[in-house]
Order: structure tokens, then C-alpha cells, then sequence
């Protein structure tokens, strides 16, 4: 890794400079010099389109070149100790700036995130600290997490800083869930790579959408640097977990590989399994029957050879997308079965490389990693938020849910059409008819061209058996092949399967959720289960964009949060309140019911199997930011030393 600052001289300051973003450059310019006249004609760079970064800001040359040889006499001035002119701008200046910088209105409501991004917002009272909780957790409390993938790594740094003792039980044999687990040939991000890293572990990333074992390789640095590896049990499954309540604690029972067992004690258990850890194995007559190689995208066969091979793709979500054009030009044939189009958004930055005098510029530089980040959250969260609302005098709902969605509809259209060349003839199979992000919204890698090329085959008939040498369809062609990949996806729905765990009303949560219908207070505290807190719960992914370690960060927040005061009262534990959770939940029902996801039609893994949108998170990002920055312990029953149940409000549920 490049050593920052220190190791830049001007002139490869200079070098980043004249390559660096456009509409970035302006912010640090504006704070570094105080010269508001940045942020006004000629300066201001078009809006954005689409997901790119809009680099040159849609400026003219000359107008450019002005403002990085301005950028450049700024940054050096700071670089030789000229402070800040404007180290903290004031909300409406902040919302100002970035409003300049994206090309669109950012409402006043983003302020307070800003500036919490930039560091800017002093730490609440109540927040934990090393210095502050050292002292303060109960002698012999601890923690066990279930995972060290992205969750469960966050989890076990915010415990470590506070002073808590945990331990990580992980059934793999190393750290990173699902990078670890997700080898596929192509598989990758589809957030932004600086999006996608830690507030407190930024990295430098060699691709603006890392691939898996970058990714994966980050994880394990953050997992060494900070201690946690140490920390963590591999090679154990977590099978059930039960409440105690005379001692208010958890009895977790591990099996090891070998079958044999062992119970653990925790006084808070902190779920880290995530979502895409199940893969979802189709229900197809006859796959056991077939004579080849049958591998399912997460289960990847690392000595899996498609060189010169006959392949059957079965699925065309997230997982298809990327390995299909990975694949193509290596295999002698590819037939692609899919279920239904998918809209797949224009991806500019695919494999490309970030520059390394701009990886040098992100680390010499912070201010501007911080202004592209603030950028990028921007564009990959709330933007397109309120064009999910459905618009119930929209005259066409068979294809879009309200105007702003149509002019989606005839953006990704115009794509697609461009990239399918003269082979429009595919268009009529490739281009959805439902409304766009109906389903989760795709980053185009090449799969549109890949279906073009002369050895690839998408097929658009249901699958409907496979027999030792090929897959049949409902036409009854039997499509020869010598191996199956199933790009089927996973068991989303079904949080915490097969894990069996048990509240202190001895009421299991399979029994609470019935199976498939899982909810959560906040996505993360559930009635009944006391000191159980779930990370990447029910309800929790962002459908519109957002990072999951964002959200994951925000969760661990709360979570520390209401320790914190769990440890000032004694209380020795904590339990949502059923009142505080229904109402919370009749909200999250309510906004997915005026959203896409929920349109007429819309077949997707988020729903269960009674309808109900069990994954997606329906509020913006910036809301469920507000909600998690404090925890009211008034909403919680709580137990004190002593073990007398008691309510926290007079209007709580008590025992």
C-alpha cells in the first residue's frame, strides 16, 4: 500500500491532478481557498448520469484545466501547512456543495450524515468509547458473534474498542463470509469499491468495483490489523442457542467438523450469518441424473475446468450476470437459460483500474477520498428513492409506476438496445416487461454483447428436466451439455436457518416467524429473544442502492449505544417491546406497499412466501440513519440485577 502523504511529491501531485475527478477537485477547492465562486457558473458540472462519476464534470476544456491548476496551487498550499479556509461548512453549505457537485438538489435532511461522513459532527454523550468503557463493562460479561464475514468483523471491532469480550464462531475455515465462500469466475461487487470498505479501515483499492479476492483480501487485513482473527473459532457451526432466563444469558450449542460438540456461554449474542450464504438449489426432475459436473455459483468447484466445455447456465440474476461473460470466450458453448430479462444499468467503470496517481491522491489527499465517497453515496443511495413510489394516477402501470420510472424504463432500453448491435432480433427476449427496479436493478458487465456472440445461446423456454447428457425444455428440446451451472441464487428469506434458536418464553424463532416471515425491530432486536441482536436482518438491504457496510456499521452503532446504557443501569439485559416492534413493522409494510416492489406481478426473491417484503428496506438511507443514531432504551423491557422483569415504559409489555 502507498504510504500517503508523505511519500507524494508535487510533481505526482501535479500527475493525479490533471487526471483526478472534476466535480471532486471543486469541493476541496471550495473548503481549501473559502472561493465560493467554484460552486457558481462556469463551474458547475452537469448532473450525473446513470451510475458514472461524470469525471470531467461535462465542463470545456479550458474550464477544466482551470480548475485543476487552481486545485493544484490549493492542495500544495495545504500540503506546505495553509489550513483549511472552511474546515467545518455549515449544513446548508454542505448540502450546497454537493448539491454543485452531482448536478441535482440534495435537501437540507442529508446535513447531518454529511458532516458525521467528514467528520465533522462531534461524538454524542452517549457513545462508547475505549477510554470511557474500559472500566464500565460487568466483570465476566461477553459476546459471542455467529460469522466473521463482513458483519461479524464489524461486530467483534466495536466490542474490542468498547472493552467487551467476544469470541467469533465461524464454520469456514477463514474470514470473509461471502467472499470467501462466492469464487465464481467474475464475481465481484456491484458497489462502489470505496463505498464498500469501513469507515474505519479505508483501503486502497486497485478497481472502482473490487473483484472477490480483493475483496476478500481486504477482509482478512481488517481481521489481522485489528486483532480479531485471534478472536475467532473457525471450523465450528453454531446448531441452536437457548435463553436462560434465571441467569439471563445464552447457552449456545457449536458442532465441530468431526460431529462432536461443545456449549458456550454468552451474555449477548450477535447474529453476523448475513443473507447470501443459502443457495437456493432449483427443484429440476432428473439434475441428479446428469453424467457431468452439476456447481452451483456459491458452491464453486475450484477444480472446475469449462475450458473448451459444453455449458448449460441455469439463472439470470446477479450471479449469471457476472460469471456468464466471464466465461463465454473460454467455454466452446454456452447456453443461458433464463427465467425472465433482467434491467441491467450501464457500468462504465467495470474493470477498470483506479489510476495509481489517483490511489495515491485518495491517500495523500483525504479530503478529496472523503468529497468522492460523499459523492458516490450520493448517487448509489437516495437518488432514485423517490422514483420507486408508485404514482396511483400513472396511466401505465403495465410497464413503469410513475413518470420518473418510465424515463428509466426508456434510459435502460436505449442501452440495452446499443449493446445488442445488429442483433436486434434477441430484443424482444432480453428487454423486461416489468417496471425498472421491480427487481434488483443489475450493473451491465457485458451481458447484453455476451449474448450476441456466436457460441453463446439464451434460451427463454422453462427448464424443465435435466437428463444425463443435457438440459430439456417445456418445448422438448434437449439442449447437449457437459456441465450445469446453477446461478439459482440463495435462501434470502429464511433468516438464521438452520440455526435453532430459542427466546425466554421457550417459544423457538422459527415458531415466531413462521418460517419465512421474519421481522425485526430496526432490522435487528426482536420480541422475546432478549440480548439477541441481528445484523443484516429483516428488512434491512437497501433495494435502491446504499453499502451493507454502512448499514452494518449504523446496526453496530445502536447496538453499542444501548449496551452503553444496559451498563450505566444495570440492567443485565434487554428486550424489544412487541408494541415498539408491531408498529415499526405495520410502517415498513406500509411504505413497501407504495413501492415497486410490491407492483402487480413482481416475482422476486425479496418476498416470502405469503407476498410480504421480508428483505428490502423501504425508507431512504438518510432516514434509517436518523433512526439508528440513538437507542431509546425506553423502548425495550429490561431485566435488572436481581432478575425482576420490568418495562422501561409505563406502556411497555412487562412479565
Amino acid at each position: 500500500m502507498f504510504d500517503g502523504q508523505a511519500g507524494m511529491s508535487d510533481q505526482q501531485i501535479a500527475e493525479a491532478i490533471e487526471i483526478a475527478n472534476i466535480p471532486t477537485l471543486l469541493m476541496v477547492l471550495v473548503q481549501m481557498t473559502g472561493d465560493q465562486r467554484w460552486l457558481e457558473d462556469p463551474y458547475r458540472p452537469t448532473r450525473n448520469r446513470g451510475l458514472g462519476d461524470n469525471d470531467d464534470g461535462g465542463l470545456d476544456s479550458h474550464v477544466q484545466t482551470e480548475i485543476r491548476q487552481r486545485a493544484l496551487e490549493a492542495i500544495l498550499a495545504w500540503r506546505r501547512g495553509t489550513p483549511l479556509a472552511i474546515p467545518a461548512p455549515s449544513s446548508q453549505m454542505l448540502v450546497d456543495m454537493l448539491g454543485v457537485s452531482v448536478g441535482e438538489n440534495v435537501p437540507l435532511e442529508y446535513a447531518d450524515m454529511m458532516a458525521h461522513e467528514l467528520g465533522l459532527d462531534e461524538r454524542p454523550p452517549n457513545e462508547l468509547t475505549p477510554a470511557s468503557t474500559a472500566t464500565t463493562v460487568p466483570e465476566g460479561f461477553n459476546a459471542v458473534i455467529i460469522g466473521a464475514g463482513a458483519s461479524g468483523i464489524c461486530a467483534a471491532v466495536k466490542l474490542q474498542e468498547a472493552g467487551i469480550p467476544y469470541v467469533i464462531i465461524e464454520r469456514n475455515n477463514d474470514v470473509g463470509g461471502t467472499w470467501f465462500e462466492n469464487r465464481y469466475p467474475g464475481a465481484g461487487v456491484d458497489t462502489p469499491s470505496h463505498l464498500y470498505s469501513y469507515s474505519f479501515a479505508k483501503n486502497d483499492w486497485t478497481r472502482f468495483f473490487a473483484a472477490q479476492e480483493e475483496l476478500r483480501e481486504y477482509f482478512n487485513r481488517v481481521a489481522d490489523d485489528f486483532g480479531v482473527r485471534q478472536n475467532i473459532r473457525f471450523g465450528l457451526e453454531v446448531t441452536s442457542a437457548a435463553f436462560n432466563d434465571d441467569a439471563a444469558s445464552w447457552l449456545l450449542e457449536v458442532r465441530r467438523k468431526d460431529g462432536s460438540t461443545e456449549t458456550l456461554t454468552a451474555n449477548i449474542v450477535i447474529s453476523a450469518v448475513g443473507a447470501f450464504n443459502k443457495p437456493k438449489m432449483p427443484n429440476i426432475k432428473g439434475l441428479d441424473s446428469f453424467n457431468g459436473p452439476v456447481a452451483h455459483t456459491a458452491r464453486w468447484p475450484e477444480s472446475l475446468e469449462l475450458a473448451g466445455k459444453k455449458v448449460a447456465v441455469i439463472g439470470n440474476g446477479a450471479s449469471a450476470m457476472q460469471i456468464v461473460p466471464a466465461i463465454a470466450d473460454t467455454v466452446e458453448s454456452l447456453v443461458v437459460f433464463q427465467r425472465s430479462p433482467q434491467w441491467a444499468a450501464p457500468f462504465e467503470k467495470f474493470k477498470v483500474p483506479v489510476p495509481e496517481r489517483v490511489r495515491q491522491l485518495f491517500l495523500a489527499v483525504p479530503l478529496y477520498e472523503e468529497w468522492y465517497r460523499l459523492r458516490l453515496a450520493w448517487v448509489f443511495n437516495d437518488r432514485i428513492h423517490e422514483s420507486l413510489q408508485k404514482d396511483p394516477d400513472w396511466p401505465h402501470p403495465e410497464r413503469s409506476i410513475n413518470e420518473a420510472n418510465d424515463g428509466h424504463r426508456r434510459y435502460f432500453t436505449r442501452h440495452i438496445v446499443s449493446e445488442l448491435g445488429d442483433r436486434q432480433d434477441l430484443l424482444d427476449s432480453v428487454l423486461p416487461k416489468y417496471p425498472p427496479f421491480g427487481k434488483r436493478m443489475l450493473l451491465d458487465n457485458g451481458w447484453f454483447r455476451t449474448l450476441t456472440k456466436e457460441n453463446v445461446k439464451p434460451v427463454t423456454e422453462r427448464v424443465v428436466e435435466v437428463r444425463p447428457e443435457g438440459v430439456v425444455t417445456a418445448d422438448g428440446t434437449e439442449h447437449k451439455v457437459d456441465i450445469v451451472i446453477l446461478a439459482t441464487g440463495f435462501d434470502v428469506v429464511r433468516f438464521l436457518a438452520p440455526m435453532a434458536i430459542t427466546g425466554s418464553n421457550g417459544k423457538s424463532l422459527d415458531e415466531t416467524w413462521e418460517g419465512d416471515d421474519a421481522r425485526a425491530y430496526l432490522g435487528l432486536a426482536i420480541p422475546g429473544f432478549p440480548n439477541f441482536f441481528c445484523l443484516y436482518g429483516p428488512n434491512t438491504q437497501f433495494g435502491h442502492g446504499g453499502s451493507l457496510l454502512f448499514l452494518m456499521e449504523l446496526q453496530m452503532h445502536y447496538i453499542m449505544d444501548l449496551l452503553k446504557q444496559m451498563f450505566a443501569n444495570g440492567y443485565v439485559s434487554v428486550e424489544c417491546r412487541q408494541d415498539v416492534h408491531d408498529k415499526y413493522n405495520e410502517q415498513v409494510d406500509a411504505a413497501h406497499n407504495a413501492m415497486v416492489w410490491t407492483h402487480p406481478g413482481m416475482d422476486v426473491y425479496y418476498r416470502n412466501s405469503r407476498g410480504r417484503v421480508v428483505v428490502n428496506n423501504p425508507f431512504k438511507v438518510v432516514d434509517f440513519w436518523h433512526r439508528l443514531r440513538h437507542a431509546d432504551v425506553a423502548e425495550y423491557n429490561i431485566e435488572s440485577a436481581g432478575h425482576v422483569r420490568a418495562t422501561a415504559s409505563a406502556t411497555g409489555r412487562g412479565r
